[in-house]
């Protein structure tokens, strides 16, 4: 127990007063002897007895009256602690301004609420902080008021504990009471509780949440969606998947998903979706331009608007740029020869291999190695790192396999074991193929008649496993074509150079698709879909060298300048919290397009379900206490804040109880009187 008035029960030493009257209150009675009276004795000591009986009821109940009258006074509360005198707070309010906020009930938005709620809680505080959910300083004073009011919804909330922390953080360097508490006010959903990481809270501070809200909303979201073709031609189709996920306790008939580019419908889906069910849609759409293009997938309206559209970039090369790296004495005309430029322009370039340490590999879209014999180790750490950003690498082997085998290793793949020749006779022919591959997608009609070509001297290839995977398999069991992955980008290896006196491979009607197709699959690696960001969260975008200032296009066609920073062969540009606006931001160095990136909500806000238990996930999170405040139930919520605050006050209790003990010694005193008169 504690009291809000302690230097009143200094008047406690008032509670002697009846027992001082009671002492001196003993009157000795003179002894007079009556002969005639000795009956009478025993009649005195009985009546003696009773009166000494009330004599202590009436201090009893004087004492007791007179305490009672000093405890009200000093108002004793039911709380834990020492003694407080000063019940000040300096209190944080946390809005969460999280999209989900935007939804409305009978009341009104879940926002709307939420101000009102705030505003009522500030009434009681003798010092107000307020913040919000997205990152922001704290508002104080009278600014702390109209942070209330300019509260918006915004797709760079974090979630409730990491928030709290926030606000416990700033309690504890700027609060001057010593009682220090938050409040949190929101609509307590699933995805509001999502960040499970431990945040840690000074056990001073005390947490309550305030939910808003808690009507269910029926949300259908789109999760994601990605380009899964690698190799992206006009006129050639494109496959994109899109992820749907149901919120709904029901199932869902015949719901529409269509497919945009570039603000044109192009295709259009319908799926059939159980209770929370999670399901792939596939679409195909025939790119009718080169360069960069804007797309989106969306499905029906319903109450949650901000995850209905997943904006993703795909992008259509307009030239590829390859790099053809020749060894000593290897042929490179059938290779030069099936890339002559066509529709789909490939600019080649022939370098000999002693001037690959200075040529800058990541102006090329794929490199070609032809036959190398010697590579040194910073040439090899060259090529690796190319591969590892995203860079597209073919390699054509020699004679001498003990560089080739270096780079291999460094690429994460196998390695040669010699090789294998029938002198000018076919020891093996070309007969598997993964038909699944990106690789051969549409390429070939009927996979069984397939042209097999004949080698007639290759490389032993031993795949090492892992990131490995046989493209084209020989009748001997030996790869023909390896694909191997690292980092970002990939390497194809041949077992034979592209040579005639190796295999019949160059003169086949199969060796210019093959090859094509290789280099466009090469030359996609990450570019066929443009970054994909998540809003309110940083990301490092790496762009190959840039001549000139990087500047990025919002949505909302404002130009800003992000930071960036220079690398070798690459620049870096940082894209802050502050890039919260959902859809495609254009990337431009010079006024002129280079790159696009698609940016969508985090799809665990999609979860508009409520947590039963998120006074316990908070607790858990910030290892303290968290009390839960409802305020509409009609109640009066300052009076309740401040019981809450300081405990149930009992003066009320202790002032019935004197007036009680006041009326019992007023009956015995009255009582005596009569006895004695």
């Amino acid at each position: 127990m504690a009291f809000l008035n302690p230097l009143v029960l200094m008047a406690l030493a008032a509670a002697a007063i009846p027992l001082l009257i009671h002492l001196f209150n003993f009157r000795r009675a003179r002894r007079i002897d009556y002969s005639s009276l000795h009956f009478l004795k025993e009649l005195r000591r009985s009546t003696l007895q009773r009166v000494r009986v009330e004599r202590w009821l009436l201090l009893l109940f004087r004492t007791l009256a007179v305490l009672c009258l000093i405890a009200a006074f000093a108002r004793p509360i039911l709380v834990g602690g020492a003694f407080r005198g000063d019940p000040k707070v300096s209190m944080a309010i946390v809005m969460d301004n999280s999209l989900s906020m935007g939804l409305r009930d009978a009341r009104g938005t879940y926002l709307e609420q939420a101000r009102a709620y705030a505003r009522t809680l500030a009434k009681d505080a003798d010092e107000l902080f307020v913040l919000t959910t997205a990152p922001g300083r704290a508002a104080r004073g009278l600014a702390a008021l109209d942070a209330i009011d300019a509260a918006a919804p915004d797709a760079r909330a974090s979630a409730a504990t990491a928030s709290i922390a926030r606000a416990a953080a700033v309690l504890q360097e700027e609060g001057t009471h010593l009682s220090k508490e938050v409040y949190f006010i929101g609509d307590m959903h699933q995805s509001t509780l999502m960040d499970t990481a431990a945040q840690a809270v000074p056990a001073e501070v005390g947490v309550t949440l305030v939910p808003v809200g808690g009507r269910a909303h029926d949300n259908i979201a789109i999760e994601d969606v990605r380009v899964i073709s690698r190799i992206v031609e006009v006129g050639e189709p494109v496959r994109i998947d899109a992820v749907i996920k149901s919120y709904l306790e029901r199932p869902v008939e015949n719901y529409v998903a269509s497919l945009f580019l570039e603000g044109a419908r192009v295709a259009q889906r319908s799926v059939r979706l159980g209770p929370g069910e999670r399901r792939g849609v596939s679409f195909l759409a025939t790119p009718a331009a080169r360069g960069w293009l804007a797309g989106r997938v969306e499905v029906e309206d319903d109450a949650f608007a901000a995850d209905n559209a997943h904006h993703f970039a795909l992008y259509v090369p307009e030239t590829r740029r390859v790099l053809v790296v020749r060894g000593p004495l290897a042929t490179t005309g059938f290779v030069t020869l099936a890339l002559t430029p066509g529709e789909d322009a490939v600019q080649v370039e022939t370098i000999e291999s002693t001037a690959l340490a200075r040529t800058m590999l990541s102006d090329y879209d794929a490199v070609l190695l032809v036959g190398p014999r010697v590579l040194s180790s910073g040439e090899i750490a060259t090529l690796a790192r190319y591969v590892d950003d995203g860079g597209g690498l073919m390699l054509f082997p020699s004679e001498v396999p003990t560089d080739i085998n270096v780079l291999l290793e460094v690429l994460g793949g196998g390695r040669i074991n010699g090789y294998a020749a029938a002198d000018g006779l076919p020891m093996s022919k070309v007969t598997s193929l993964d038909e699944e591959h990106p690789l051969f997608e549409g390429v070939f009609e009927d996979a069984a008649r397939m042209e097999q070509p004949s080698v007639f001297r290759a490389a032993i290839y031993a795949p090492k496993g892992g990131a490995e995977h046989t493209l084209l398999g020989l009748s001997s069991g030996r790869p023909f074509l390896q694909e191997i992955r690292k980092g970002r980008g990939l390497a194809l290896v041949f077992a034979v150079s592209p040579d005639p006196s190796w295999s019949d491979l160059p003169v086949r009607g199969l060796f210019v698709p093959i090859l094509h197709r290789a280099v466009h699959y090469l030359a996609a690696g990450e570019s066929v879909q443009g970054h994909r960001l998540v809003a309110g969260q940083a990301a490092s975008i790496r762009l190959g060298n840039s001549e000139g200032r990087v500047h990025v296009v919002t949505p909302a066609g404002e130009e800003v300048t992000p930071e960036q920073r220079q690398l070798v062969g690459a620049t870096v540009i940082e894209m802050t919290t502050a890039h919260r606006e959902r859809g495609i931001y254009d990337v431009t160095v010079g006024g002129a397009l280079v790159r696009r990136m698609a940016m969508n909500l985090d799809s665990r806000e999609s979860d508009l379900t409520a947590a039963p238990d998120a006074a316990e996930a908070v607790a858990e999170a910030t290892g303290v206490p968290v009390g839960m405040l409802r305020m509409d139930d009609g109640t009066d919520v300052v009076q309740r804040l401040r019981q809450r605050r300081v405990g149930v006050e009992l003066w009320r209790v202790l002032m019935v109880l004197a007036l009680v003990f006041m009326v019992l010694e007023m009956v015995v005193s009255t009582r005596r009187r009569e006895q004695t008169g």
